[in-house]
């Protein structure tokens, strides 16, 4: 491929990744939502997370079959405890790696 191509191609990803975000923003920027609505999507996030979680702390890849004992099911229990209780995303993360790391010597 040729450099204009590349450039063509660099632009074109930009602009299919930018205008699907940006045009509802500028659309909806002076538009009064609904609570409801509001209300509503204040949920994707947790909706998404939960869904991008679940088959990594349930799902056994070797059967399929959803099992509770994953070693990344028991290490996301007290990081849970512990995330709820302090709200420091920073020391979540340490203390999620440092239960998975100790989970991985005695488990």
């Amino acid at each position: 491929m040729s450099t204009a191509e590349y450039l063509f191609l660099f632009i074109g990803m930009g602009l299919v990744t930018y205008l699907p975000r940006a045009l509802p923003l500028l659309y909806l920027s002076h538009k009064k939502m609904p609570q409801g609505l509001i209300d509503w999507l204040g949920y994707i996030p947790v909706a998404v997370l939960g869904a991008l979680l679940a088959p990594i702390l349930f799902i056994d890849t070797t059967s399929a079959a959803i099992t509770f004992g994953k070693l990344e099911f028991l290490v996301a229990i007290p990081t849970l405890i512990f995330a709820v209780k302090t709200r420091s995303l920073g020391g979540t993360v340490l203390v999620g790696m440092f239960f998975y790391w100790l989970a991985g010597i005695f488990l």
